[in-house]
């Protein structure tokens, strides 16, 4: 029997995209609001566009918090973040004010600052090179230097950070990905980034 995988909607992902990814990958994921079903898959996915602060407090509202820390956290199921997703998954985001995160990963996320950036446009939208290590589970068959699509005007630093980490550079290096355990982020959206994103999501599901 194969893994169940949910994508988790929350009002605020890219759903479609994300699903037609999968499907093209050959899995058959659920789309789901429903913490029983969130807490009860093997895999979940979490997509997102627009506002931290927003974003959790319909996570909290609708109980999908606990449910997605019960599943990664206590049932060992294995999660993906993307762009927003990743960023939720920090330890907290100062978006619109101070919002405390998942925690999954230690990280704040905070805007790129004016001296970060440089001459670099904020937000930071288009193809960039992702750089990654050789012994990444994600990127296996990718390589080291590859482009993914990304559009965000928040990131978060790698700095102190265990597991693998890709980077990025938008006037300062950032977190672009980041693996550890059964954790998995993407800053990016390997669902809109052709080949070497579908490639990504292939690994992750066959971790």
């Amino acid at each position: 029997m194969g893994a169940s995988i949910a994508v988790i909607d929350y009002g605020m992902g890219n759903i479609w995209s994300v699903l037609s990814a999968l499907r093209y990958l050959g899995c058959s994921p659920t789309v789901s609001g429903d913490p029983k079903e969130i807490a009860g898959a093997d895999v979940l996915l979490l997509p997102g566009v627009g506002s931290f602060r927003k974003a959790m407090a319909t996570l909290q509202q609708k109980s999908l918090d606990k449910a997605i820390l019960d599943a990664v956290q206590n049932r060992g199921s294995k999660i993906l973040g993307i762009c927003l997703g990743m960023q939720l998954m920090g330890s907290r985001g100062s978006e619109d004010g101070n919002t405390i995160g998942l925690g999954l990963i230690p990280n704040p996320v905070d805007r790129f600052t004016a001296q970060e950036a440089g001459s670099s446009k904020i937000p930071h939208i288009g193809f960039d090179v992702v750089r990654s290590s050789a012994d990444s589970s994600l990127f296996r068959g990718i390589p080291e230097a590859a482009d993914f699509y990304f559009v965000h005007s928040y990131r978060m630093l790698a700095d102190g950070l265990s597991g693998k980490k890709a980077t990025c550079k938008c006037g300062v290096d950032f977190l672009a990905a980041y693996e550890q355990d059964n954790i998995f982020a993407t800053q990016f959206h390997p669902e809109k980034s052709q080949s070497n994103g579908l490639m990504l999501l292939k690994n992750f599901l066959a971790q």
